[in-house]
């Protein structure tokens, strides 16, 4: 095994004990200082940041929605920080009682509450993901092992460096929160083999991480992030409404997993609609590929084929199909959807109910944005990510995602026959 993998896999191990122990008020006051402290560092984190951007810069892979991903600006440091502080005023998770009964034999059973141990993260571009996983992380008692992408190399070591100063300004071991600093792929092959330290793996990122990830990880894997979402706008819709969500959902941040990548729009008002959406978008530099009839409206849309239906752009490319009613729009989204964010548009009571009832996805919205499927939004203070899957955790995967249950048990001498 990879030397630096083990060594950091040994030291998340024998942290995660002391963490699993350690008081509310001491983990809240460490977020609270690596708050501070990432506020009082923002030109370090900013010029290591820019060495990133500057090396994307000369990568084939570089584009615009990639950029904006891997970027960190003082705004976003000081969204980093007040994520920090909003997730040491969320309420501790750990030693919550969430049940107990007695038996007739007289044991009183319990479950309460644990951290869930030893969490490793394998991310793409986001700096930011490295803040949210270490808060939640430790807030909820559990050590975690970092390892991001190379392109975000130096802001991530940067970030780090921060974190363990505060953690070991208040008697923490650096363990707890630690970062693979070689990004070579066998390194991560390492760390997805790790059972004797590591409980739990959650990837975020692209289809093809999650995939490789998936395939080769020995360790169990939470699936999050891919998110081929969709909005569909019913046949009376508030047509004004539909044409501000569509290309918020498109447009505010194309580069990220809740974007909108399909619009369905029914036959019936799609001759009200498109005239209005299609240059709405084109405006906001939009590439529309469209089926047959989409493209009756504008010349400037492209044929779509078959992969567009399935494809996750994370970027200014948007699918958009006419469909024939809700059914061919909900067994649409079923079939190409990747169980993440879908919504309605529709002044229908019925239809949004169908709506929500029959769309497999972890947030199903009526008249708002995917844009908005987010553990800050949510009132998370943060997310370790998006879970597409069904066990364990689904959508938003704040603190209470990375506690375990422990049953106690209290006796009075009985034994079992």
């Amino acid at each position: 095994m990879h030397p630096e993998v083990i060594d950091k896999c040994r030291q998340a191990y024998k942290a995660a004990a002391i963490l699993a122990n350690c008081s509310t008020n001491l983990k809240n006051d460490i977020l609270v200082s690596i708050a501070r402290s990432l506020e009082a560092n923002k030109n370090i984190i900013i010029e290591n940041n820019h060495v990133d951007l500057e090396l994307l810069k000369k990568k084939d892979s570089y584009t615009k929605a990639f950029y904006d991903r891997l970027m960190l600006t003082g705004d976003r440091i000081d969204g980093m920080a007040e994520s920090l502080r909003e997730i040491a005023a969320l309420d501790d998770p750990i030693g919550e009682v969430t049940g107990m009964w007695k038996r007739p034999n007289g044991l009183k059973i319990g479950r309460v509450r644990v951290p869930i141990g030893v969490i490793g993260i394998i991310y793409e571009a986001r700096p930011n993901v490295t803040i949210d996983a270490a808060a939640l992380a430790l807030k909820a008692g559990n050590a975690v092992i970092l390892r991001g992408s190379s392109e975000a190399i130096n802001s991530n070591k940067a970030l780090v460096k921060i974190i363990q100063q505060c953690l070991t300004d208040k008697d923490l071991p650096e363990g707890s929160v630690s970062l693979i600093e070689d990004t070579e792929y066998a390194a991560a092959i390492d760390l997805m083999k790790s059972n004797d330290y590591v409980d739990l793996l959650i990837p975020r990122g692209g289809p093809k991480l999650i995939k490789t990830v998936i395939d080769n990880s020995t360790v169990p894997v939470i699936q999050t992030g891919a998110g081929n979402c969709h909005t569909y706008i019913d046949s009376n819709a508030d047509l004004d409404m539909a044409v501000d969500i569509a290309v918020n959902a498109k447009v505010q941040r194309p580069g990220v997993c809740n974007a909108m990548e399909t619009l369905l729009v029914h036959q019936d008002i799609a001759p009200d609609y498109l005239p209005k959406v299609i240059p709405a978008l084109l405006g906001r530099g939009v590439e529309i590929r469209g089926c047959r009839r989409t493209a009756e409206y504008s010349s400037a849309i492209k044929p779509a084929e078959e992969l567009d239906w399935e494809t996750e752009y994370l970027d200014l490319i948007l699918a958009v199909k006419i469909v024939n009613g809700i059914d061919e729009a909900i067994n649409h989204i079923n079939h190409y959807g990747t169980k993440h964010s879908e919504a309605i548009i529709t002044n229908s009571y019925n239809r949004s109910t169908e709506f929500l009832a029959r769309v497999d996805a972890a947030a199903v919205y009526v008249n708002a944005s995917t844009r908005f499927t987010d553990g800050f939004v949510f009132g998370l203070g943060a997310e370790m990510g998006i879970s597409t899957q069904k066990l364990h955790a689904r959508g938003p995967m704040g603190l209470e995602a990375l506690t375990s249950l422990k049953y106690i048990i209290y006796g009075s001498g009985q034994i079992r026959e």
